[in-house]
Formats: C-alpha cells, structure tokens, sequence
C-alpha cells in the first residue's frame, strides 16, 4: 500500500471526523426497548434497577412522583430500592419496561417525545379521559400502545 500523505500538504490529506456529541450512556430506549414479550418478561422477572426508573424519568422529562405514581409506587419507595441498591419486583419492573416501550414506539411515530407528551395530554375516544390516564396499568400501557400502532397505520382515534 502506498503513502496516502501528500507531499506538498500534509494537512490537506488528514482526514478528520466531523464533530458529533457522543454520548457516553446509550439513551434508555436503546438500552431497555425490548419488543419481544418473552424477552420482555424474562427481564421483568430479574428485575430492573431503579437507576432505569430514573432515567426514564429524565429522558421524558417527567416528575419523578408522576412517574411512581404510574406504576403504582411511592416515590419513597423507588429511593429506599435505590439506597438499598435493591431492584425493583417483577410487576414494576414489567410495568417500567413497557412504559419505555411506549414511550419509545411514541417518539418514532410523533416525531419527538414533546409531541407525544402533547398526544397523551389529549382527550379522545369521545371522552375527557386522556391517554395519560390508561397507563397507570400494564394493560392500559398495551392499550395505548395499540391505539399509537393505529395512527402510524393512518386510522383516526
């Protein structure tokens, strides 16, 4: 192979990487979507640390108390599981789970988690009852989730 340099420029030659932010952690959508049930289960029932709980919290800019509250956990609770480096039960951990596969499949089909958020604010079904209000349950996740597959496919909810 010969000498890539060249000799009258050497700096002409150099190839440099564009700037881009890499981020150090991978978002927690990368890290815990999991889109296969079993899968999905499997890691449910190990259990999932609550640092997941407080990312999730984070990259959907929810109160940390909101988001206990939609898994039916005291804020306090989810502290004590992290100060005891404890996981959390298979049932919120599911939940927790879920809520990221939500969350996710809502970003990519909105565009942003902004507009999602605005989406899940929003009454519908003829009702004052908000998407927002069905998450509170592992059902109500799957429910919500069905309705998003149903605007990505062009149906009107």
């Amino acid at each position: 192979m010969g000498n890539y340099k060249q000799k009258d420029n050497p700096k002409k030659s150099k190839i440099e990487e564009p700037m881009a932010a890499y981020s150090t952690r991978p978002s927690v959508f990368n890290r815990f979507s999991i889109q296969d049930d079993y899968k999905l289960l499997k890691k449910a029932r190990e259990g999932v640390k609550t640092e997941v709980f407080y990312s999730l919290a984070d990259a959907i800019k929810m109160p940390e108390k909101t988001l206990a509250s939609m898994i039916n956990l005291s804020p306090r609770t989810i502290s004590n599981y992290r100060d005891q480096e404890k996981e959390l039960d298979p049932i919120y951990s599911e939940h927790l789970l879920k809520l990221i596969n939500l969350y996710n499949f809502g970003k990519e089909i909105f565009g942003s988690l902004e507009e999602f958020n605005l989406w899940m604010e929003r009454p519908f079904w003829s009702s004052q009852e908000k998407p927002i209000d069905f998450v509170s349950t592992s059902g109500g996740v799957d429910l919500i989730y069905q309705e998003v597959e149903k605007l990505a496919q062009g149906y009107p909810v």
